[in-house]
């Protein structure tokens, strides 16, 4: 099977405690903001990400450690 050439490439860095930021031309295709859900889906191709529906009975789907005032101030040229 022959893999589409990608359209456009986006990246980011990876923390030391694992986290990166979604670069702004991938959270405009997704229309993805602050407070949403994003879904990783392991393919035979490799992952795609996209933004996922919130369940509200899921006890990870509220998790906000990383959503306040000084978090969307400190990324929000990103």
């Amino acid at each position: 099977m022959r893999r589409s050439q990608p359209k456009q490439v986006a990246y980011s860095r990876v923390s030391v405690k694992a986290q990166t930021v979604l670069p702004r031309a991938v959270r405009d295709a997704l229309a993805i903001k602050a407070g949403d859900a994003v879904r990783y889906r392991f393919t035979d191709d490799g992952i795609v990400i996209d933004k996922a529906q919130v369940d509200a009975d899921d006890p990870f789907m509220s998790f906000t450690e990383w959503s306040g005032k000084h978090d969307d101030d400190a990324y929000s040229d990103l």
